[in-house]
């Protein structure tokens, strides 16, 4: 049986896409272009093979997305999330609650569409599995 192997892309929907996009490359350092942005990584099993994740805000009026709306959450990796967490602070950004589970520290945000956001630090060798 054929199965997913990873994430290939996360697209959400934005009443103001380009001040979203904007408030992303400020607090998160995405550096989305005309609201999109790829995340570069190698396959665990074949390193020659460079892969992608895209990210990509859509206006909200898309048909892209079909007739749903759906619901969601991005769990976005960071390398030192202490730090992050300090840059929100005195960046005015609310952190709702952090948590800290075997596998790595979490803590949640909402970007300014309402959009909760999640952060996650792996522990060392967690997300190599």
């Amino acid at each position: 049986m054929e199965q997913v192997t990873g994430i290939g892309g996360i697209f959400f929907k934005a009443r103001q896409p380009e001040q979203l996009a904007a408030w992303y490359r400020e607090h998160l350092g995405i550096a989305a272009q005309d609201g999109h942005a790829d995340f570069a990584w190698r396959e665990k099993d074949r390193p020659e093979q460079i892969g992608r994740t895209a990210w990509s805000i859509f206006a909200a009026d898309t048909d892209y997305f079909g007739p749903s709306r759906p619901a969601f959450m991005v769990n976005y990796r960071v390398a030192n999330l202490e730090r992050m967490l300090e840059q929100f602070r005195h960046q005015g950004i609310a952190v709702e609650k952090v948590e800290e589970f075997d596998y790595g520290r979490f803590a949640w945000i909402t970007d300014p569409e309402g959009n909760r956001i999640e952060l996650w630090e792996p522990k060392a060798g967690a997300d190599a599995k």
